[in-house]
């Protein structure tokens, strides 16, 4: 069970926590109030119902909230793939509202996220991120993760023009094979 208070760089105070089902409502409002800097390099529209998608498969699903002033300002998940030869991999994704970016909650939500992996004994984390957000690549990095290749202009940013998407990993665990149930 995840709940940290963390004091941003700005003083501010945010707790990074377990998603609730009673989070859902909120998180859609965080979404909603997105700018669209913050929606730049990510794939809206955010509506109620791909929140409801994105969060309705729980068994499959690491959800982290951060909240502030009784609002929820950040959004950060790990997909668990339920296939067999997918065993012990999962997808991040993670969102921050404009006000709360380069404060530090980007750091605090991933290291969270990753510690819950690690604890889950998951092997690997996998990512896109498009190229231009130096921001989330340099956080990424920051973490380990490697980019293990490029698609190129497989995005068409609201500049109406198309960029690349790099492809990342981490692999959290030495083994090589799964440990197998008898």
């Amino acid at each position: 069970m995840v709940h940290v208070e963390l004091r941003l760089k700005d003083g501010r105070f945010v707790v990074v926590r377990d998603f609730q089902m009673t989070d859902k409502e909120r998180l859609v409002e965080m979404y909603a109030s997105l700018s669209s800097e913050a929606v730049r390099w990510g794939m809206p529209p955010y509506t109620r119902e791909v929140i409801d998608r994105w969060t309705s498969n729980l068994q499959n699903l690491t959800i982290l909230v951060a909240s502030y002033d009784d609002r929820i300002v950040g959004h950060a998940q790990l997909y668990k793939f339920p296939h067999s030869r997918r065993k012990g991999m999962c997808d991040l994704v993670i969102y921050l509202h404009q006000g709360f970016h380069n404060q530090g909650l980007g750091t605090a939500m991933l290291t969270e996220l990753i510690q819950q992996a690690r604890n889950e004994r998951l092997h690997r984390i996998n990512l896109h991120v498009i190229a231009d957000n130096k921001l989330a690549v340099h956080l990424y990095e920051k973490f380990g993760f490697k980019t293990e290749g490029t698609l190129k202009d497989s995005y068409l940013g609201d500049d109406g023009k198309y960029h690349d998407e790099l492809v990342m990993g981490l692999i959290l665990s030495s083994s090589t094979s799964p440990s197998r149930a008898p």
